[in-house]
């Protein structure tokens, strides 16, 4: 089995970071091909950033030159899952809603940690988008953009960890959900704070993929998700100024 897994951003690191986090969730004989979009962002934190990483993803996936049988879009709150959905036969798993979807399982309610608080109303429009919504206790951000979970990581962790026991305590969250594709790897140390289960989105989304191809399932093309018709695009690609 081959799944594909598609950082929203143009940052290499985050990439192969996302990258070991999906392979050390899948079974073996599951094949991980971490893809960064080949133009684009190098954060993804706001609207238009999003809707720019979406066309990025899709048109990177595309161009994949070899078979492959599921696909995972790792960026959270982020568009683009739909769009996926039409231009592909294979199961689509994105990681705002892998995470939200598990975390039901485990507790009553459930909050989102997440980077800046601009990046909360696109994650909240996510989960209500996708149905998910009802049972979110909150949705907290760590104040800190997503570049600095890497350029100064011990403060990230605190700012994280620090949300995630105020969701805990506060909001009365029964599980924490690590809002951001960058956090893969932190979920130890938010469980030895808070006590209650902490669900990181790219292992979510590897388990569920897993999961929906050894079921021989995939999205439903007979509506929503039907492929596009075909039609003359005009000036696209974009060409080169």
């Amino acid at each position: 089995m081959r799944i594909l897994v598609a950082n929203v951003n143009t940052t290499e690191s985050i990439t192969e970071s996302i990258g070991r986090q999906a392979a050390a969730a899948a079974s073996p004989g599951t094949e991980i091909v971490p893809l960064t979009p080949a133009f684009g962002a190098e954060s993804v934190e706001g609207n238009y950033e999003s809707y720019l990483a979406a066309i990025a993803v899709m048109e990177t996936v595309r161009a994949y030159p070899e078979p492959f049988d599921a696909v995972i879009q790792a960026g959270y709150g982020e568009h683009g899952r739909e769009g996926l959905q039409e231009l592909l036969d294979v199961p689509v798993v994105d990681i705002t809603e892998a995470a939200a979807t598990t975390a039901q399982f485990l507790g009553r309610s459930y909050s989102v940690v997440t980077s800046l608080d601009r990046t909360v109303p696109l994650i909240e429009e996510r989960l209500h988008t996708a149905g998910l919504s009802a049972r979110c206790a909150s949705v907290r951000a760590s104040g800190l953009a997503v570049l600095d979970l890497e350029r100064d990581e011990k403060a990230a962790v605190e700012a994280i960890v620090e949300q995630a026991a105020r969701a805990v305590e506060d909001d009365r969250a029964e599980v924490i959900c690590l809002g951001c594709g960058g956090m893969s790897g932190l979920t130890e140390r938010v469980v030895e704070r808070t006590g209650v289960p902490v669900v990181d989105g790219v292992s979510a989304a590897v388990t569920i993929a897993e999961s929906l191809v050894r079921l021989g399932l995939s999205t439903s093309k007979v509506r929503t998700y039907a492929p596009p018709r075909p039609k003359r695009i005009v000036n696209w690609p974009p060409q080169a100024r």
